[in-house]
């Protein structure tokens, strides 16, 4: 499913949402104005992180760090007319409650030129934004979240990229986006114009353009497509299908699949690319109760690769089934299964409280027949595997004056062959306490 890149790919987007501004959906006409359809959100999140690597590596083996950020998202309404016009600004705010240079990073806090963790830090930005019946063209900085192009949100604070999207909804029930990007800020730094970059390739990335969007094509079938151009790395295409059946009120049964492929382009600055990864996984709702099970397979000599920020992946991966509180399980050839079971604690008179446990396992991890490039390090793993468990416990205050007040306590257990600790992730022991709290005004 080529496109073409990158020049026309924004351009055919804004060509096509010309095309159906004709349609009945009058999103910019019902606009009550900048100010009156704004909306003002502040997060508090507390966020304690232990992660210890379990190796021979003596004090330096465990890494701690504990930190509060605060998130303002202020998001105005469009001007009145047939083209609206409008502004959303955010502003981060990042205080060091705990954290050493021994200690240190878990890319939670931000560090020094010297390695120490940052007392305090900040940042702010913003995105023009325009609006023509249900299609909204925004630049600046953004956050987009799809299978191709997703921000990195697993530590206090969110990461931004700097470019243009366009959003469409037009036709009932199809979603369109498409973007151009040029430059990153990770979840641990201030600096707005940070490079993007191939993860797993740890290679910068000049420029990023992708057009897709999601389908719901019935009450329970929904599909999906992108494909995206990172500039003289990859071309990447992703298509996905989820459908749910309700048995009954109290049963049903959901099924998700969701496939890549990626192939070099251009200079192909990260070497040899030529891989699929799927995933498919089949989960059961009863009651209170769901269970699910997962299947993931990649298939290539190099690892299914995805967004990153500098050290920091981006949430791309989650969109298969078998991402995991640690491992990506991404590797060459890697073969992997899932087993999770979720809890609602509401049936047993305990509102708010969930709980959740999954354990991933995976072998067949070969990296050895890689041609060269960025992906040697993987090349030492001939038949590899390793495991995950997850544990998570998680409370929202359901009422009164601390309502939507979450602690999520997270503990994760991640074991592998020597050769894949190598190339990816040590064995580790970890633990995440989050406290957040948002507040819309």
């Amino acid at each position: 499913m080529p496109l073409p890149y990158p020049t026309t790919v924004l351009g055919l987007s804004l060509l096509g949402a010309s095309a159906l501004v004709q349609a009945q959906s009058q999103t910019q006409a019902e606009s009550a104005g900048l100010i009156e359809d704004s909306s003002l959100k502040l997060t508090s999140r507390n966020f304690y992180f232990n992660r210890d690597f379990r190796s021979d590596l003596g004090p330096t083996s465990l890494r701690e760090e504990w930190a509060q950020g605060f998130i303002l998202d202020l998001r105005s309404g469009y001007t009145q007319g047939v083209l609206g016009v409008g502004v959303d600004v955010f502003g981060m705010l990042g205080l060091r409650l705990d954290g050493s240079r021994r200690r240190s990073p878990v890319m939670l806090i931000p560090t020094d030129s010297h390695g120490n963790p940052e007392q305090q830090w900040a940042e702010a930005g913003g995105a023009l934004k325009l609006r023509w019946s249900a299609t909204e063209l925004k630049y600046g900085d953004l956050m987009p979240n799809n299978p191709v192009f997703a921000m990195a949100t697993a530590r206090l604070l969110p990461s931004s990229a700097q470019g243009l999207q366009l959003l469409s909804g037009e036709l009932p029930g199809l979603n369109l986006d498409a973007g151009h990007f040029t430059s990153g800020n990770g979840v641990n730094s201030t600096n707005r114009d940070g490079p993007l970059s191939a993860f797993y390739a740890r290679l910068d990335v000049r420029q990023v353009d992708y057009l897709g969007g999601f389908y719901q094509a019935t009450p329970r079938l929904k599909l999906g497509a992108f494909s995206a151009d990172y500039q003289d790395v990859w071309k990447q295409h992703f298509v996905s299908a989820e459908y749910r059946w309700p048995i009954d009120a109290a049963h049903a049964l959901s099924l998700a699949l969701a496939g890549y492929h990626t192939r070099d382009s251009g200079k192909a600055l990260a070497g040899p690319i030529d891989n699929n990864a799927w995933s498919a996984s089949l989960a059961y709702a009863f009651g209170p109760h769901k269970l699910t099970l997962a299947r993931q397979v990649i298939d290539g000599d190099e690892p299914f690769d995805y967004l990153g920020f500098g050290a920091m992946p981006g949430d791309a991966i989650g969109f298969l089934a078998n991402k995991s509180q640690n491992a990506d399980f991404n590797l060459p050839h890697e073969r992997s299964w899932q087993l999770r079971y979720d809890l609602n604690l509401a049936a047993f008179g305990i509102p708010g409280l969930s709980l959740m446990g999954r354990y991933l396992s995976s072998s067949g991890i070969d990296g050895s027949g890689y041609g060269g490039g960025a992906y040697d390090r993987f090349k030492a793993i001939d038949d590899g595997g390793r495991w995950e468990r997850d544990l998570e416990a998680r409370y929202v205050v359901q009422s009164g004056p601390a309502r939507d007040l979450s602690l999520r306590v997270r503990q994760a257990t991640l074991r592998s062959d020597a050769a894949v600790q190598r190339a990816d992730l040590p064995d580790l022991d970890e633990w995440r306490v989050i406290v957040e709290y948002p507040l819309s005004f």
